[in-house]
């Protein structure tokens, strides 16, 4: 590949989230223009309010989605994200129902993620089990742990002297017209943006994901790094818990299903390598942003839950695709 190929590649890759926003946000305005003869639905989708709401609910999803970003730059996999957070929501709330308290409850919900990607990090590596099934495992595992410590039902959580401040990670009063949780995902962003750049740690992510062999060559602890990743990842999907409980309310051992696809795909649609060696938060962030903003728009033009699924699966497919031609053309 020759140098301007390759500056072109990159440049492309990094304005990839950003093209594939402004696609879906042509789309849906040629659908209003084709459909109602005006923009009434688009100037809804872009109306300042929607859009900051479409911010907070995006919380959940771009916190899994950085963690899934470390986990995609190292070359690996995770499909256990949905049934972490299941599980962590009722860890939360039995925490909170037997009166520990929002700090031990908090601690307790990302502990969960944690061990969750700590135990996925020790099956890879120790067992040399391919990350797809591992994870897969897990997910299964996790969600029917949720479902045997709920009794399989939601845990309500009791608040009547409205101490429970985890219920207010979410929608509480962050920094001016931004929530809790969105100042809260702007530090952890800000967080691992700074650890993947400039630190030692982040640079062996990188080496890993791009050529396991090569690093392992270089004297690279390959398998602990792996296990910090993974961890690391589980924290994150521990946070998207704590926020999946602020906005139930309660422990709910089937919340999540199917949340690891939107995750896998924000990053993905982000810039994000399923080849391993590619990816960055802010694309993760932009590309969390624009699955949460193709539901909301969805919504608001009374477009049905299935083809939101096939049009979510088909921008996963062409990014993919792109993904794939981008490497060959590298290589």
């Amino acid at each position: 590949m020759t140098p301007g190929s390759l500056r072109f590649a990159r440049i492309y890759r990094a304005l990839l989230p950003f093209l594939s926003l402004a696609v879906v946000l042509l789309v849906f305005l040629l659908v209003d223009l084709f459909t109602n003869g005006g923009m009434r639905n688009f100037i809804k989708v872009m109306n300042p309010e929607n859009l900051m709401l479409v911010a907070n609910q995006n919380v959940i999803i771009a916190l899994g989605a950085l963690g899934m970003t470390l986990v995609i730059i190292n070359g690996g996999i995770d499909l256990s994200p949905g049934s972490s957070i299941a599980l962590s929501t009722v860890v939360i709330a039995l925490c909170l129902k037997s009166g520990l308290g929002s700090s031990v409850a908090l601690l307790a919900g990302l502990g969960t993620g944690a061990s969750i990607g700590l135990l996925n990090g020790a099956i890879i590596t120790r067992f040399k089990i391919v990350p797809f099934i591992a994870t897969l495992g897990m997910m299964s595992i996790a969600r029917g742990l949720a479902k045997l410590l709920s009794s399989e039902q939601k845990i309500n959580v009791p608040d009547p002297n409205s101490e429970i401040w985890l219920k207010d990670m979410l929608y509480g009063e962050g920094l001016g017209p931004f929530s809790n949780g969105m100042v809260t995902l702007v530090v952890l962003a800000l967080a691992l943006w700074a650890v993947l750049k400039y630190t030692v740690f982040g640079r062996y992510v990188f080496a890993i994901g791009s050529n396991e062999t090569a690093a392992r060559l270089c004297g690279l602890r390959v398998e602990g790094q792996k296990i910090l990743v993974y961890m690391l990842a589980g924290l994150f999907f521990g946070a998207a818990a704590v926020m999946e409980f602020s906005t139930l309310g309660n422990g709910d051992p089937s919340t999540a299903i199917g949340k690891e696809l939107d995750i896998i795909a924000a990053v993905v649609i982000g810039g994000g390598s399923l080849s391993g060696g590619k990816g960055s938060v802010m694309g993760s962030l932009v590309g969390a942003y624009i699955i949460s903003l193709l539901r909301n728009g969805c919504v608001l033009y009374d477009i049905p839950n299935p083809v939101q699924e096939i049009v979510t699966g088909v921008i996963i497919v062409a990014a993919v695709t792109i993904d794939q031609l981008l490497l060959r053309r590298r290589s």
